[in-house]
């Protein structure tokens, strides 16, 4: 469930939602998919990527302040109230129960841990550089565990919603630059369109490198048994609304997320030209 990608992805304060605030059932599906832990590796991730961006637009320049900056973007109890509050407002009227036995069960919690850990260890450029060599062999044999990964990606869309995602989180980030005034009008929202799009084949190469290369990773340790009975619940009703209620959630964050990037990295690009 948690194979998202980490795109350039800032946040919008929300009050407190009452999903984290009280033992609802909501409360209880946040808790039980590892939501926080989650959330933290993204964090990681995130701000690993705002030092890219401070390397590669910045010319490293960054330095403290950009860090503090990036953390600031990136600060985990926003990150946690505003993917609660979207999680909430997206499950509203869904049957939650076969949702909270599955994840609440000792499968469903194995496999949080395991999906947890991957991405964890994925913050490590060598594991990441591996993983992905692993992967590409197993695709190019068609390994009765790839089919197996790729029937759990096909069944939950990853590839085509992380890349939407992915394009949608770019086209916030360059709006990002654009209001903060580093384009100089010199570059219209139709032809930032097009660059976005002219990035799809790229991002999609990305996003299969790295969902299979993730979900070969966290789900090696299941039997091929548990991973087809994680399948089994992923094209239920239930798993297919929770698919849908999460990736709502964290693409908006995630582009409030790369719109705050754009923003900030503007206003250093400006101040290195004063």
């Amino acid at each position: 469930m948690f194979t998202r990608l980490m795109t350039a992805a800032a946040l919008t304060a929300f009050a407190f939602p009452v999903i984290a605030q009280q033992h609802t059932p909501e409360a209880q599906l946040f808790d039980a998919l590892g939501m926080d832990d989650m959330l933290e590796v993204m964090r990681e991730e995130g701000i690993a990527y705002g030092m890219q961006i401070d390397q590669e637009m910045l010319g490293g320049s960054g330095g403290r302040d950009w860090r503090a900056t990036v953390e600031l973007i990136y600060d985990s109890e926003r990150m946690k109230t505003e993917v609660s509050a979207e999680l909430a407002a997206e499950m509203a009227g869904m049957d939650i129960a076969p949702m909270l036995d599955f994840f609440t069960s000792d499968l469903g919690q194995e496999i949080i841990t395991l999906e947890v850990s991957a991405r964890r260890a994925l913050l490590d450029e060598v594991v990441e550089a591996a993983s992905k060599d692993a992967a590409a062999i197993a695709s190019a044999q068609e390994t009765p565990r790839f089919l197996q990964v790729q029937r759990f990606a096909d069944v939950n869309d990853l590839i085509e919603t992380n890349v939407v995602g992915g394009m949608n989180s770019n086209f916030a980030f360059y709006m990002g630059l654009m209001e903060g005034g580093a384009l100089n009008g010199d570059i219209s929202e139709e032809q930032i369109l097009t660059d976005v799009w002219s990035q799809e084949a790229d991002i999609r190469q990305n996003t299969q490198d790295w969902v299979y290369s993730y979900s070969l990773l966290a789900y090696q340790p299941l039997s091929d048994n548990d991973l087809d009975a994680y399948i089994a619940f992923s094209e239920s009703a239930a798993g297919q609304d929770l698919n849908r209620a999460l990736f709502a959630a964290f693409d908006g964050m995630f582009e409030d997320i790369s719109f705050a990037l754009g923003r900030a990295s503007a206003t250093y690009m400006i101040s290195q030209e004063l």
